[in-house]
């Protein structure tokens, strides 16, 4: 085997699914992650198709997820009065499965933690690639060498600042930020509910959902680049305040709930766009970090099947990366046009009232039900190669 040692930069989702896979195959696994320990609670996050199935039955892990599962919520858009205007199906929202971002980092965490390295409260300051592997220096551990590095730290990657260049010149802002504060009520209960409804109230360029399964709280709002204190949430909060402050329904209950909310988070929604080339040398990129569209939909699918694939196409290529980043690059750039160029701020919280009025309508429309077939069809649009099998891994 050509490469036997991989670093993974991120802890979410990607990168444990990446780290199982690998340490399947022979790899040794180590997996660097800035936070503390691993992540609990979270927004609800889902999968859709049988490919994204697939994968999670040859991972071992699809009854446990099914078990942990959410409840799918509806999302009824309402007036201020709380008369519904128009309906987003919790089977829209939710996929074939959902389940809490934590719950499910939990989940990958825990079939290969003991045999992978984690270092945890650390994260990669530099990378530098020689003819024998990936000099990496960290924050915090010493120096060491690899033989391949794999970022899977999401839509603002360190990984991918690092190998390809500046953020600006691959990830666009889309026009809109969202937060979400607050875990759903019933978290991994057993008497969670099997069916839940969030209230969504709109104003042009804003949407304040309440309840239902992604979280206590999402606030959705259109507005250009910010420039603001990632490290103090306490301001972030007092800014999505201000945006929602003339909202009526329930927000301004929410609003008054939300100091004492934890799981705060606000970002940019934005997509990344790397052209298919997931790749540079022996680096790569999985997940958001290289094909990500916040709150598209698609992109917990698209970090698991990439993990399975890079994995895979490394296995079976016994270690070369030239081979299997070649192959992977290919696999996915195909798989990964499933984000597509959507905006699913400009859908949610359309700038006028007209185009809140056409949201509403569309949502009861024929065509809507069209968009939800070609979405099912399109996270299916993959050859999935049996890796385990075609590597022996037992």
């Amino acid at each position: 085997m050509s490469a036997k040692t991989v670093l993974i930069s991120g802890a979410s989702v990607a990168g444990p699914a990446l780290a199982y896979w690998l340490d399947r195959y022979g790899f040794q696994v180590t997996v660097v992650e800035r936070a503390a320990t691993l992540r609990p609670g979270g927004q609800a996050i889902d999968f859709k198709g049988r490919t994204q199935l697939t994968v999670l039955e040859r991972m071992g892990v699809r009854e446990e997820i099914f078990a942990r599962q959410t409840g799918r919520a509806d999302l009824q858009f309402l007036d201020p009065s709380g008369r519904q205007l128009a309906v987003l199906t919790g089977v829209f929202l939710g996929g074939e499965v959902e389940i809490l971002r934590g719950d499910l980092s939990a989940v990958f965490y825990e079939r290969a933690a003991g045999r992978c390295e984690y270092l945890f409260g650390d994260s990669i300051t530099a990378l530098t690639e020689t003819a024998d592997g990936v000099y990496v220096e960290f924050e915090h551990a010493p120096a060491r060498t690899f033989d391949l590095v794999v970022g899977c730290d999401g839509v603002h990657s360190a990984v991918r600042r690092l190998a390809f260049g500046p953020e600006r010149d691959y990830v666009r802002h889309l026009g809109y930020y969202y937060a979400v504060a607050g875990a759903p009520a019933w978290g991994m209960q057993a008497d969670r509910p099997q069916r839940s409804v969030a209230h969504g109230y709109s104003a042009p360029g804003r949407l304040a959902v309440k309840g239902g399964s992604k979280a206590s709280h999402l606030y959705i709002f259109a507005a250009p680049q910010l420039d603001y204190d990632r490290r103090d949430v306490a301001a972030q909060r007092r800014h999505v305040t201000e945006q929602f402050a003339a909202v009526g329904g329930e927000v301004p209950g929410m609003l008054a709930e939300l100091p004492g909310l934890d799981d705060f988070y606000l970002d940019s929604m934005s997509q990344v766009r790397m052209k298919g080339q997931y790749t540079a040398g022996r680096i790569a990129l999985v997940g958001d970090s290289a094909y990500g569209n916040t709150l598209g939909g698609v992109g917990t699918g698209l970090a698991v099947v990439g993990a399975y694939v890079l994995a895979g196409e490394l296995a079976v290529a016994g270690g070369d990366h030239t081979v299997a980043h070649a192959r992977y690059n290919e696999i996915m750039r195909r798989y990964a046009k499933i984000a597509g160029q959507s905006n699913a701020g400009r859908f949610l919280a359309p700038r006028t009232a007209l185009g809140i009025r056409g949201r509403n309508w569309f949502l009861g429309s024929r065509a809507f039900g069209l968009m939800m077939k070609y979405t099912d069809n399109a996270s299916n649009d993959i050859e999935l190669r049996d890796y385990p099998r075609l590597v022996g891994a037992a």
